[in-house]
């Protein structure tokens, strides 16, 4: 397939989670290859971003989402670039303000709303997908939940002086996890919960992650021993604050026999709860758009 040339990029961040965004529709540039989208992502000799995304269309929604890591290799679900395609749709005319809406991913649809904006800035909320089980280890410090996403959640209280990169890249590269992880390494301070995440196929700390943070969050609920019923849990990163809302449930009877993780020694599985209704909900903000040549 013949590479791109001239690319017209738009830039986004959700929290200080950055993207890289293309309007895929007429199929322009599909030809992007691993190289390039690597080369846009590095911040010292491109764009710079923690992922790259194409707008495309779909037949059944009003787009679809194809994610790249900033390796350049396709990634599994992005909660906050999931945020950052909904307001470039809106930029783009294609979904209308304060109007539900659906689009396709990796992990099948999602649901979102722009629910305002101000200038560059919109604030997005975005349904994630319901979560059937989760794993644990016996003193609660540590989950497992896949949220789109495979997340390792540790509880610590040192959040602030964790090395994300040094800890992290060792459990994400730890051979319990063939296939990586993300780590997140969260804290619970007054009525926030500080979130720090490690991801796979960044290789580093990133200044937030949405499907991080619902795993927090969920965690969170797990380790606290939340009620049936509807939670909301509000997530500091270092990009800026995200929130979170779910409803507990008993879990279904035919929950999935199937789960990501194939668990380490010292790891439960537990089917005794659900978290349905997932909504990650937070700003997502236009940076710049400019013509670029791809290279390579």
């Amino acid at each position: 397939m013949k590479k791109a040339n001239r690319l017209h990029i738009y830039k986004y961040q959700g929290a200080g989670n950055d993207f890289v965004l293309l309007d895929n529709r007429q199929g322009k540039y599909s030809g992007l290859d691993f190289k390039q989208i690597a080369l846009l992502c590095d911040r010292r000799f491109g764009v710079g971003a923690d992922g790259l995304m194409l707008l495309e269309n779909h037949d059944e929604y009003p787009f679809c989402m194809r994610f790249f890591n900033s390796d350049g290799l396709p990634g599994s679900m992005c909660g906050n670039g999931g945020r950052c395609i909904s307001a470039f749709a809106l930029k783009l005319g294609i979904v209308q303000e304060d109007t539900p809406f659906s689009f396709w991913s990796s992990d099948g649809a999602h649901q979102a709303r722009v629910l305002s904006r101000h200038g560059d800035r919109c604030m997005v909320r975005l349904q994630m997908r319901d979560v059937d089980c989760y794993a644990s280890n016996k003193g609660r410090d540590v989950f497992l939940l896949d949220t789109g996403s495979p997340h390792y959640v540790m509880f610590r209280k040192d959040c602030q002086n964790i090395d994300v990169v040094q800890e992290g890249s060792k459990i994400r590269f730890s051979e319990n996890f063939p296939l990586g992880v993300n780590v997140d390494f969260v804290e619970r301070e007054k009525d926030v919960l500080t979130v720090r995440t490690y991801e796979r196929g960044v290789e580093n700390e990133t200044y937030s992650c949405g499907t991080g943070a619902v795993a927090s969050a969920m965690a969170e609920a797990l380790k606290m021993y939340m009620l049936p019923g509807s939670h909301r849990v509000d997530i500091s990163t270092k990009g800026g604050q995200l929130q979170v809302d779910f409803e507990i449930v008993s879990a279904p009877k035919n929950a999935p026999e199937t789960n990501f993780f194939a668990l380490p020694p010292h790891y439960t599985l537990y089917r005794n709860r659900a978290f349905k209704n997932v909504f990650l909900e937070g700003l997502a903000t236009f940076v710049f758009e400019a013509d670029v040549e791809p290279g390579l």
